[in-house]
């Protein structure tokens, strides 16, 4: 059996579109994927970024926060859900109110709404979380992160995601180099954003 994780930002268009090229494969190779959190917020404490930028960290933190309460009051199983259900309306549904997204992501996840009351209760195991992909890759990187039977990268970074033989033929060959322990960076330029 195949162990699959995936670390991911819910305000990451780049991991939301890893996440349904990681879907698809676990769909067709018969493997689960464990679904983890991890926050932009916390990556880019301290660091000296464009303001612009910096002013998204409270989303990630928010949103990172309800995966996390999320997680530990109903469990595992609704990491997932919750995680369609916010990042269909994020990304492709380009909806940016997080006062509309997190109750419809909630109702469409079966879970309650009492969740949609930010807490810093979870906060350490936000954290662990964060801090197991990281311990993985490195902290030059960001979200997502996928490890796939204890080998570990960031990324891919794709638009839009592979599917079909595409899909799978990209796994194998991400995991086969990531695999080979003298093997660190392969990247080209971006040519286009996200396209969902």
């Amino acid at each position: 059996m195949t162990n699959v994780r995936m670390w991911f930002d819910p305000t990451c268009p780049w991991a939301w579109m890893t996440s349904r090229w990681l879907g698809e494969v676990a769909e067709v190779r018969g493997f689960d994927v464990d679904w983890r959190v991890m926050s932009l917020a916390v990556l880019n404490e301290g660091r000296d970024l464009p303001a612009e930028y910096m002013e998204k960290m409270p989303r990630s933190m928010r949103l990172t926060r309800l995966v996390i309460a999320a997680r530990e009051t109903a469990g595992q199983d609704k990491v997932k859900p919750l995680y369609d259900a916010l990042g269909t309306r994020l990304h492709p549904g380009r909806e940016s109110d997080l006062d509309v997204v997190i109750p419809a992501a909630l109702e469409e996840a079966g879970l309650p709404a009492e969740l949609a009351v930010e807490t810093d209760q979870y906060d350490d195991l936000l954290r662990a979380s964060h801090q197991e992909a990281i311990d993985l890759v490195g902290d030059e990187v960001g979200t997502p992160v996928v490890s796939v039977d204890g080998t570990a990268f960031f990324g891919p970074v794709v638009s839009p995601a592979p599917t079909g033989d595409d899909a799978l033929k990209l796994f194998d060959g991400i995991v086969a180099a990531a695999s080979v322990e003298s093997f660190f960076e392969l990247k080209r330029s971006r040519t286009r954003g996200p396209q969902f």
